[in-house]
């Protein structure tokens, strides 16, 4: 187990607590709610949990191999870092802490078009070893230039998000009237009050900015101006002409996320995209969607082995991906969890997640008599 795991917190849910203590009340809305009443939200991980998973303990055992090959590469797990908007906002310097601890342990890091760091820097953090998402842009131009810029900057998969065609009607961020920089109510000034230390990280990093659009956004925009900007740059629905124009454009691996329908399936396939992640976007977009995992199979089948069919929304834990991995997922990402760890902990937020999820997932194979984990889907209870 890595020197950076802290025993006061073995699990998510002490992560997550000891990260509302941390952070501002809007600032943990944010990270932890969902769409309209969060039904959704809620189903994606115990739908998650209702899977069974059969322990052999007679067979032969050797040692757990957690290694998990990905488009071309091996990986240290099944498992990565999905892409969240406003990381800065959870804590400061998020981006950049769970870029290097995903570099350093060997997972994959996606970053958002609407974080606060930069194509560049996650670049220089990375080596390029990352992943970039792309709220695809309602014109060309910001479209291409983007694009150009994910390429030179040496990233090799672009994950086109498919479950934003209108942004989630989220009570708790309406209430907080959340903004970049935050709307200073009293409510909100009296939250960073009692948050210290964040507030004093925050000064110290300076105020968390939308840094990959930040070339493309007029200068002294007050909060009005810039969700008149958001709104304006981001009023496009992924159609398949908009996936046809940027695979011809685009070298490297594709991936859609955010598919969880057979139609949208047989439609990327047929664009000739590389790799799709489930997802529901963590349940913030559609109360009224199925969860992920019920999901996962209709398009695992409509794939047939085709491409990679990954899965995001829902997990938490090392019995989680498991579950997921079993149920017949290539790969798989989280965000929320990832976010956890790094406001509860910091910059030893990351090291320590990763950690966490390893040792779970190796105790979890080791009762199951499961050397590595193309082995999971033979445990499942069907």
């Amino acid at each position: 187990m890595s020197t950076t795991f802290s025993p006061n917190y073995p699990n998510t849910d002490l992560l997550r607590l000891k990260a509302r203590k941390r952070i501002p009340g809007f600032a943990f809305d944010y990270l932890d709610g969902g769409c309209n009443e969060e039904i959704n939200l809620i189903k994606n991980t115990t739908d998650i949990r209702a899977v069974e998973l059969v322990p052999r303990y007679l067979e032969s055992f050797g040692k757990v191999d957690l290694s998990c090959p990905l488009f071309g590469k091996v990986y240290s797990a099944p498992f990565g870092i999905a892409p969240v908007g406003l990381q800065g906002l959870i804590w400061p310097g998020a981006p950049e802490i769970l870029a290097k601890a995903a570099v350093e342990n060997n997972i994959p890091f996606i970053l958002s078009t609407v974080t606060t760091s930069s194509i560049e820097t996650i670049a220089e953090v990375t080596g390029g070893q990352a992943w970039f998402q792309l709220y695809h842009p309602a014109e060309k131009e910001m479209t291409d230039d983007i694009l150009k810029r994910v390429s030179q900057s040496g990233y090799d998969v672009l994950v086109l998000l498919a479950d934003v065609p209108s942004f989630g009607y989220r009570p708790k961020e309406i209430r907080n009237g959340l903004a970049m920089p935050p709307r200073m109510t009293l409510k909100n000034i009296m939250q960073i009050m009692s948050r210290p230390q964040w507030a004093l990280n925050t000064l110290r990093h300076g105020s968390p900015e939308f840094m990959t659009l930040k070339p493309y956004m007029p200068k002294g925009m007050n909060m009005h101006h810039l969700g008149l900007f958001m709104n304006k740059t981001f009023n496009g629905r992924l159609s398949p002409d908009k996936i046809a124009y940027i695979r011809d454009k685009w070298k490297g691996k594709l991936v859609i996320k955010g598919i969880a329908s057979e139609s949208d399936t047989e439609k990327a396939l047929q664009l000739g995209v590389d790799g799709l992640i489930v997802s529901n976007h963590g349940g913030r977009q559609l109360d009224a969607a199925e969860s992920s995992i019920k999901s996962l199979s209709r398009v695992r089948n409509i794939c047939n082995n085709k491409i990679p069919v990954m899965l995001d929304s829902g997990m938490r834990s090392g019995p989680d991906i498991a579950r997921a991995m079993a149920s017949g997922a290539d790969f798989t990402f989280m965000g929320r969890t990832f976010m956890y760890g790094v406001a509860a902990l910091g910059s030893q937020g990351a090291s320590h997640t990763i950690s966490m999820l390893k040792t779970q997932l190796t105790q979890v194979m080791q009762q199951l008599s499961c050397n590595d984990i193309k082995g999971l889907p033979a445990h499942l209870v069907k």
